[in-house]
């Protein structure tokens, strides 16, 4: 107790050190942090178990800590676990929960093991214990955190070896006391009886008892007789009552007329139990565990307050209730064992155990105890009190299932490991001390030569190892001593298993097999095989045979009839007489769901559906008892036994049919009316899934199944638990084979919400009429729901062609290229294969090349020949190179502006940046232009107008298999419109001979379907090299490993070895790249590869030859502390949040080879530029916070990431390993072996695409929509793979009628949405909300939304709330457990969230981040890229805002959205301060300005540049550094002169329009500034905005009365720029007076306005034509 409290004490001590007050312990329970530890309390008995959690509870509930009981039949769910800091356990149930990986999830957190009743170690179970124990000990040196371990035991003699196998330091922790330290001395008698007959034996034991409990009633003492069956003790209290009566001693026991036999004749009216009843009022009692609670608990009373003279009980009253009395008596040794199936003598721990309740601590001098055994045994208990018999290991019996756990734990992979292993345990420190007992031959010789006895130890792993490998639990590779897990180790070692019972499971299983076969199977378990017949028991046996339901074949007298038959009655509820029937079915029992579950998992593994569902079944038929035959409302507990059978008379009502009828109809049914309400209430709570599918076949071997379920059932906490789990089976048409498995878990709180599961499902050959999609509950017989896929109208993809062959040519040198300029852009001696196979059609013609090769084999060059050529023969040639992913431009960029930069003339290799204006400049002076796919489609929408995009020559496009991902649909509508301008051009060519023709050049990854994307493009057939994924310059090896484990995290566990081991085997020293699912994973998988580096020796993964002091030097200088730590083991890890000098600094000891290893985030893979020799892939999924669920990297990314593996020119080959999920290799093979088929999603993303073509007046009717789908490549897919798509049929008429059907509901969504409209004659016209949708680059759904958000009255914090909701925040990850953060973050922000937020919802986020960003609060590193995101993209959202707000003439809301535009730039409330946008300005500096008395008070940034240097220094006290900033943000800050002149101003009349002049000034010193200067005019200072950014400016014309807006202009202000605004003069004639607003985009404080006086005449009217009205003003 003390040492538990002692940990949390640690804790508490630890808070203080940072300052917090140390309260009294009373009053502040929250001192202890809780959540960061646990302690583990392992005792052998389940009563023990309840007796500790029992004590605890109370004793430390004070503390607010939870103590919970974690045994065979208590398990808990992983939330109750992590809420619980103290588990109280048995030995095995600690195994499997540590054996599994995901049980790391909280094994991690323990701090302390506390093993009660060490000395079990000589018991059968004390494998289980040295197992236990070597594992803590391992955990503690792979893991370097240390955790403590206490043993408490029974006095033994070689205490110290149980010292030295729990490594404790003699002199310090080991505490030993022997039979003189007891409390209470012990008198110790021992009766030797040698009588043979049974019956004269048992009467004259009962006597001796009688003679001596009669002794001790006299003496006034308490006495407990401990018998061996629960039988026993009532016929042993009834015979001391008989003798009690017959000799006429009871006053002896209960004195006549006295208190005592008052209370007891009380009590005895609510005992329950027969026997009890009978003998409580003479004062006896009986107490085991078969009787009910309340009966124990009054006995343990009476006899704890001295009313009960003799109690008679079971051994686990000496295990579980801590009763002492004055004398003890064990009466007989010998007790039924249902493990062996005999009597056998009972364990030496168990005698310790009952004699220490001898003595009563208080009130005795001394304890009598008295064994009662047969003579023969008398020797044997005399030395075993006298403490002569030494523990020894019991582990070699069953060393096989343990080695077989820690195979598949991953801890033990060789038979090195496995030798190593058993140096750890008790065994072999036993083995040391008494080598002849543990069959070692001339021991002295042997020790000698072998002082570590390494070679035995190698003997026992060796024959373990081989016993395993024919049980088919491993593989065991005799020559490299490597040891493998097979799934039928896994299923052994997760369901405790031995490899017996699974050699025979494996052998004896078919795939259809029966429920008699099931049962027999069953039956000959290893587990059973000491069960034997008794001849009492046939009898019994014969009876139950002939009322169980299925039927046995054996005769009852078979051991295995009688298991079977045990088994049978266990379910049917069938009540047993014999005591050891009883105990054999409690046996059977407990091993039976558990033997049920692993044949399930066997057969699961094996494919074969029919003998799954039946032992899924099975297994849940034994944990409900209840057949399947059975009312399945059995499976609820509140159902009386009374209507069960009544439900079951009417077997004529299908089970399904319940959930129709009405509460009145169920309660005639059973014939109680008052039943009704509650049985539907039942069998609505009855788990129940409606299923759909959506089925797409993606090659002629592969279904792509979108599996759609919605819980129709009423989920409740109490009865369902938080989660419950189901299997999604697929079977072929005659329910054979499994063709997918995967688990499904619902949660409670998603138990209202369809679900979507997305798998691929195997296409067999010849096609199936039908699958079927089985969904199964894992825990409810009968709630199953079936969906059959039928394949009738279904039509396959056409087959693939074949890809191009790589040809045997002799490598070209770059001088193949000619010029010296161009040969010497290339450091290497050679191009690849590839490079040298494609370099004719790209360097000699002008043909348009698709080609398509793994990652990583050189394309990029193969792009440069095509830009060489363009160079070299085309003077006015202009090339743009596309990439789907910035990163992607990013590193081309970067790598050409250096290569190419060098023979072409400043400015002609540029990179585009998002904004029209600027890169329309760019692209007009620019030969290379890189861009991302986004940024060339906002730009060449409007190609008719720019002729700067109609000179492109050179177009190629990069990543080209990105069209099956989300960026596709962009990608296509780019690489068409490109297609349709060329073939304008060449018509242009026709006419005129100057027009030139454009190129396009293809690159991608191996896809399936090339020829179509070719034919798409444009590539004539011998120009398209469309390679195999196993063509690879270097070759690549793959190497997959597969994980069980469901939960991620678990998964995440169990690789964490794996991991290690790939890069240790398969690296070479050379450097290696981990891509982990998240930012916090690469920490903890850096932070796991040095820690097992240490603990094994090995030295760290620094590069040969590096500096560690210079090294260590740089990890000083990195922020994060775990970085630095690892960096100086020779690791490094990257992710989106880091320091950009941090990342740097990493990438180039990677690059340097300092740093071997570098783990990085998946979706950071596009990032990193440099390739490695290894590339170890840990797990091929992450988390879809938007849908709440784990979902596959998209397949380009893991291409990528494989691309990586291999540096040219370096390495002869590349290794890959992939760690991933069990049921998706076989997918995932397929995949990555196999070139990858390439479909459109393009008819999902029409609508934006279609909006820009109708503003651009490309689409002007119906049939131009038509026209421009049939220039796609979703028109080249739409015949070939009809059934992706929902097409019917591949004929002219079924393609016209889709394509018209898709093209119609997109243009009546459009016009829906008010951005276009369209005529009864099918023309099509755009409108002002789509302009402003295809102007801004923004979808049409936001364009929607905020038209009906925004009204006359919106303020800054609607239109905030309308920014955040908009469609482009929607991609926004939520990532794992960030909604808490986000619910935290939530409690302050300045304005409340709407009520129908909810905190996995994108745009919450977003709206939360904007506030964070406004009120300038720190913030995770993941949060901040995400804000960074949101902030980049919110500028031209609010720009877009402010165009609608205008449209409809509303002046105040579109003014709120101009400051909002200033609040993202800047960072700031609108309310604050205007001087807080200035770098390092704080509050504190803010507040000395404000307080500044000076001529002028300081309230602008121009009044900080205008006060002198001495005052503003002491008023800033800021660093030189920051100063600069400052000066740098004062300069820059805008000081713009407006002045404005109304055209004729006498001559305005009423309702006509009215010219006005505006003219902008900057104010700016031309004479001091240069060139370069004056070019960077109005670029803004904003620190904390993303990206780099331009000043707008919009000048507003508005009457602040009505709030109407009359006229608006936004310009780009350089230094001067007129403004000629015009509007409609109002329609009453009179005096108006108006404003002048000019607004920044992007600084506060810096608006001005001004009135405009505005005088308006009467309009003329319409009849009145002779102007005599004009000079009427």
């Amino acid at each position: 107790m003390l040492n538990i409290l002692g940990q949390y004490r640690k804790k508490k001590q630890q808070e203080d050190e940072h300052g917090n007050d140390v309260l009294d312990e009373s009053s502040n329970e929250d001192m202890f942090d809780t959540q960061a530890f646990k302690i583990v309390y392992v005792a052998p008995m389940k009563a023990l178990v309840q007796e500790v959690v029992k004590n605890f509870s109370k004793r430390l509930a004070s503390y607010g800590v939870t103590v919970r009981e974690l045994s065979g039949d208590s398990s808990l769910t992983r939330q109750q676990i992590a809420d619980t800091q103290l588990l109280v356990t048995t030995p095995e149930k600690w195994d499997i929960v540590t054996r599994q990986g995901e049980g790391r999830a909280y094994t991690q957190l323990v701090k302390l093991v506390i093993i009660d009743e060490i000395h079990l170690l000589h018991d059968d179970r004390g494998p289980v214990l040295e197992s236990i124990v070597a594992r803590v000990i391992r955990q503690i040196e792979t893991s370097a955190e240390p955790i403590r371990l206490v043993g408490l035991s029974a006095t033994l003699p070689n205490y110290a070896d149980v010292a030295t196998f729990l490594r404790v330091k003699p002199d310090k922790g080991l505490f030993f006391f022997d039979h003189s330290y007891r409390p209470v001395p012990l008198q110790m008698q021992y009766v030797g009886i040698t009588e043979r007959n049974a019956f004269k034996r048992f009467k004259l034991q009962n006597e001796i008892c009688y003679e001596k409990a009669l002794l001790q009633r006299r003496n006034g003492n308490q006495m407990i007789i401990f018998v061996h069956s629960r039988a026993e003790t009532g016929k042993t209290a009834k015979a001391l009552r008989d003798l009690a009566l017959e000799r006429d001693d009871l006053s002896n026991f209960v004195r006549e007329g006295g208190g005592s036999q008052e209370i007891l004749r009380e009590e005895v009216s609510v005992v329950k139990n027969a026997d009890l009843k009978e003998v409580l009022t003479y004062g006896f009692a009986i107490h085991h565990a078969g009787m009910t609670r309340t009966d124990r608990g009054l006995v343990e009373d009476l006899f704890a307050d001295g009313h009960i003279g003799v109690l008679c009980c079971t051994a686990t009253l000496a295990w579980g209730v801590n009763l002492p009395a004055h004398a003890v008596i064990i009466k007989g040794t010998q007790i039924y064992d249902p493990a062996k199936g005999r009597w056998a003598e009972l364990s030496p721990l168990d005698v310790l155990q009952m004699l220490g309740r001898a003595g009563r601590p208080q009130y005795d001098s001394e304890g009598e105890g008295i064994i009662m055994t047969a003579h023969s045994e008398l020797q044997y208990y005399l030395s075993l009190t006298n403490l002569q018999l030494p523990v020894e290991s019991q582990m070699i019996k069953s060393l096989p299932d343990h080695l077989n756990a820690e195979v598949v734990l991953g801890t033990v992979q060789t038979l090195d490991e496995a030798v190593d292993w058993l140096s750890y345990s008790f065994l072999y420190i036993r083995m040391l001390q008494n080598p002849s007992l543990y069959g070692i031959v001339n021991p002295d010789k042997v020790l000698k030569e072998d002082p570590t006895l390494k070679r035995r130890r190698m003997d026992l792993a060796h024959t373990a190892a081989c016993l395993l490998e024919k049980s088919h639990l491993i593989r065991y590779d005799r020559r490299s001593g490597s040891l493998q897990s097979t799934p039928l180790g896994r299923v052994s070692s997760q369901y405790y298993i031995s490899h017996s019972s699974m050699a025979l499971y494996s052998r004896h299983l078919r795939p259809n097999m029966s429920d008699i076969e099931l049962m027999r199977l069953f039956s000959l378990s290893g587990e059973f095989s000491h069960i034997t017949v008794r001849e009492e028991e046939k009898l019994e046996l014969a009876k139950l045979a002939a009322r169980v339901p299925i039927p046995v074949k054996e005769s009852p007298n078979e051991p295995s009839a009688k298991v079977n038959i045990l088994l049978q009655a266990y379910i049917s509820r069938l009540k047993l007489d014999g005591f050891a029937l009883v105990s054999d079915m409690a046996f059977i029992q407990q091993s039976a769901a558990r033997i049920m579950r692993a044949l399930f998992e066997i057969a699961l593994r094996r494919n074969w559906a029919g003998l799954t569902k039946l032992t899924l079944a099975f297994a849940n038929m034994v944990a409900h008892r209840v057949w399947r035959s059975q009312s399945p409302l059995r499976q609820f507990k509140n159902v009386p036994e009374v209507v069960a059978r009544k439900l079951e008379r009417k077997s004529d009502i299908e089970w399904p049919r319940y959930a129709d009828l009405t509460p009145s109809d169920l309660g005639e049914l059973v014939g109680v009316p008052k039943m009704g309400r509650t049985l539907h209430k039942l069998v609505h709570q009855f788990p129940r899934l409606e299923l759909s599918a959506h089925v797409q076949p993606i090659t002629r071997s592969m279904l792509r199944v979108e599996l759609t379920v919605l819980p129709d059932f009423q989920f409740d906490v109490k009865v369902h638990g938080y989660v419950q789990m189901f299997h999604i089976i697929v079977e072929d048409v005659n329910a054979d084979n499994v063709l997918h498995h995967e688990f499904f878990s619902l949660k409670s709180t998603d138990a209202e919400e369809e679900q979507t599961l997305v798998f691929t499902v195997p296409i067999l050959d010849p096609l199936p009429p039908s699958y079927f999609i089985r969904v199964i509950s894992d825990r409810w017989l009968h709630s199953e729901s079936v969906l059959p896929i039928s394949f009738n109208s279904m039509i396959l993809p056409a087959k693939f062609p074949p890809p191009t062959e790589l040809l045997d040519l002799q490598p070209l040198p770059p001088s193949a290229l000619g010029e010296d300029v161009l040969v010497n852009l290339y450091r290497f001696k050679e191009f690849n294969p590839i490079q040298t196979q494609t370099f004719h059609e790209l360097f000699k013609t002008d043909r348009n090349v698709l080609i398509c090769a793994p990652s990583g084999s050189g394309k990029t060059t193969c792009a440069e020949f095509s830009i060489l050529r363009m160079l070299a023969t085309d003077h006015r040639g202009k090339c743009v190179y596309v990439a789907p992913k910035e990163e992607v431009a990013n590193a081309i960029f970067d790598n050409w502006k250096n290569r190419f930069g060098a023979i072409l003339q400043l400015g002609q290799v540029v990179q585009l940046t998002g904004e029209t204006a600027p890169d329309l400049r760019l692209i007009g002076e620019a030969k290379i232009i890189v861009c991302t796919i986004d940024q060339w489609d906002a730009l060449s929408r409007r190609w008719r107008q720019r002729k700067s995009v109609q000179a492109v020559t050179l177009f190629i496009v990069d990543e080209l298999h990105f069209l099956g991902g989300s960026l596709g649909p962009t990608m296509e509508v780019v690489i068409s419109r490109m297609r349709y301008l060329s073939s304008q051009k060449e018509a242009q060519r026709g006419q005129s001979d100057s027009a030139q023709s454009m190129r396009i050049i293809g690159l991608s990854a191996s896809i399936a379907n090339a020829k179509e994307v070719g034919e798409w493009m444009g590539v004539p057939s011998k120009s398209l090299f469309n390679f195999s994924p196993k063509v690879r310059p270097t070759p690549l090896e793959i190497y997959f490993q597969s994980f069980d484990q469901n939960s991620f995290s678990g998964r995440l566990m169990a690789m964490g070895k794996p991991v290690y081991n790939a890069v240790v085997r398969h690296s070479e020293g050379k450097p290696s790249i981990i891509f982990v699912p998240s930012r916090r994973q690469a920490q903890l998988t850096a932070i796991d590869l040095m820690t097992y580096k240490e603990s094994l020796d090995e030295g760290s993964f620094i590069g040969e030859g590096a500096n560690v002091d210079h090294l260590g030097k740089i990890a000083n200088g990195l922020r994060e502390p775990a970085l630095q730590q690892v960096v100086m083991a020779g690791i490094g890890f990257i992710h989106e949040g880091m320091l950009e000098a941090d990342l740097e600094k990493i990438i180039s000891l990677y690059r340097d080879e300092i740093i071997r290893v570098l783990v990085c985030p998946a979706d950071f893979c596009w990032k990193v530029k440099d390739a490695a020799h290894l590339v170890v892939i840990m797990g091929t999924e992450g988390f879809e916070g938007k849908e709440r669920r784990y979902a596959d990297y998209p397949i380009t990314d893991l291409l990528h990431m494989m691309g990586k593996a291999s540096r040219q020119a370096i390495d002869h080959s590349g290794k890959v390993v992939i760690l991933c999920h069990a049921p998706k290799k076989e997918h995932l093979k397929k995949l990555l072996y196999d070139p990858l088929p390439v479909e459109s999603h393009l008819d999902h993303f029409l609508h934006d695409h279609f909006n820009s073509e109708i503003v651009t007046k490309t689409i002007g009717s119906m049939q131009d929509a038509v026209d421009y789908i049939t220039w796609t490549f979703l028109y080249r897919r739409l015949t070939k793979n009809p059934n992706y798509y929902n097409v019917q049929g591949t004929s002219n008429v079924h393609l016209s009628e889709h394509i018209s059907e898709m093209v119609e509901t997109v243009l009546g969504d459009l016009e829906e949405s008010k951005c276009s409209q369209m005529t009864d004659e099918g023309d099509i016209s755009p409108l002002n909300l789509g302009m402003i949708a295809a102007y801004y680059y923004i979808q049409y759904t936001t364009i929607e939304l905020i038209a009906s958000s925004v009204t006359a009255k919106t303020k800054v914090r609607g239109i905030m709330e309308i920014l955040s909701a908009a469609s482009e925040f929607a991609g926004l990850p939520v990532r794992h457990g960030e909604e808490k953060t986000l619910r935290i973050l939530e409690r302050n922000l300045t304005h409340r969230l709407p009520n129908s937020a909810r905190f996995n919802d994108p745009n919450t986020k977003a709206l939360i981040l904007l506030q964070c960003h406004f009120s300038r609060k720190s913030l995770s590193t993941d949060l901040c890229s995400d804000q960074r995101t949101v902030v980049g993209e919110s500028v031209n959202l609010v720009q877009a805002i402010v165009d609608v707000i205008s449209s409809n003439g509303w002046l105040k809301p579109a003014l709120a959205a101009m400051e909002l535009s200033q609040m993202v730039v800047q960072g700031l409330w609108n309310k604050d301060n205007v001087l807080m946008q200035i770098p390092h300005f704080t509050n504190a500096i803010v507040e000395r300005c404000k307080a500044y008395e000076g001529d002028e008070p300081i309230e602008s940034v121009f009044d900080i540049l205008t006060i002198d240097d001495d005052v503003r220094n002491d008023l800033l006290r800021l660093s030189d550094e920051k100063m600069a900033d400052v000066a740098v943000f004062c300069n820059n800050y805008p000081n713009i002169d407006v002045n404005f002149t109304v055209r004729d101003p006498d001559e305005v009349t009423a309702g006509d329009p009215v010219q006005m002049e505006i003219l902008l000034e900057r104010e700016i010193d031309e004479d001091e500034m240069d060139e370069e200067e004056m070019s960077q005019l109005g670029l803004v200072s904003a620190p904390l905005f993303p990206k780099q950014k331009h000043e707008g400016w919009w000048v507003v014309l508005g009457d602040t009365k009505t709030n109407a807006l009359l006229s608006l202009k936004r310009i780009n202000l350089q230094q001067k720029q007129k403004v000629l605004l015009e509007f409609m003069a109002p329609e009453e004639p009179g005096d108006y007076n108006l404003t002048l607003f000019c607004m920044s985009d992007s600084y506060l404080g810096c608006d001005q306005e001004y009135n405009v006086p505005l005088s308006v005449a009467v309009g003329e009217s319409d009849d009145d034509e002779d102007g005599s009205e004009e000079d009427s003003e």
